[in-house]
């Protein structure tokens, strides 16, 4: 049996626990350090991360035409509920071959309901004066909006085509008209012009 002599020294249980969770916590301590040493700094010459493209559109579906006109587009679609910017460009689409078509073949009858009287009466001083055909419509390239506005209760917009005749490319700048609290939900051509609104 071993005595506690003045040479020995005596470790109770609790200072053997004691001394071993210090001894864990120094080795934890140490495995952290490490870490923190590899990982954690930095040099300057970490790989930067690539830069995010956006997705390319899609082929299958064609973006919608570009609109413009801001807030005269907006007061009139609080005037009139059911206008919808995609309708509308889809119908001057529509009018502008009908117009040209029916211009080119000398139409009256099929003009008259599609124009305003002003410009009714331009056409037909265009196709009583003329002493050749005119160049053949080809395709209409595109249609957007340039302008919109609503006078009293009067919507107006203006439409800028870009068409390929049989003589080349033209512009045609376009306004349409009707009243915004019209059960006819036709729009008549009132003006045209070459030249974009400012």
């Amino acid at each position: 049996m071993l005595g506690a002599g003045p040479g020995r020294q005596r470790f109770s249980m609790p200072d053997i626990q004691t001394w071993g969770l210090v001894i864990a916590g120094t080795v934890a301590a140490l495995v952290c350090l490490r870490l923190f040493w590899v990982l954690g700094r930095r040099t300057g010459h970490e790989p930067q991360p690539a830069p995010v493209r956006p997705a390319a559109p899609s082929s299958l579906a064609a973006p919608p035409p570009p609109v413009t006109g801001g807030n005269g587009l907006l007061d009139i679609q609080l005037a009139d509920r059911s206008f919808d910017t995609q309708k509308f460009l889809a119908g001057a689409r529509d009018a502008y071959g009908q117009i040209v078509t029916a211009f080119a073949a000398g139409d009256r009858a099929r003009l008259r309901p599609l124009l305003s009287p002003d410009v009714y009466a331009a056409f037909e001083a265009g196709i009583t004066g003329r002493t050749e055909a005119p160049a053949a419509f080809a395709r209409l390239n595109d249609a957007r909006i340039a302008a919109a506005a609503l006078h009293g209760g009067t919507a107006e917009i203006t439409v800028a085509f870009n068409a390929e005749f049989a003589t080349g490319a033209v512009t045609d700048v376009w306004t349409f008209a009707r009243e915004a609290d019209s059960n006819d939900p036709n729009w008549t051509l009132v003006a045209t012009s070459g030249d974009l609104p400012e």
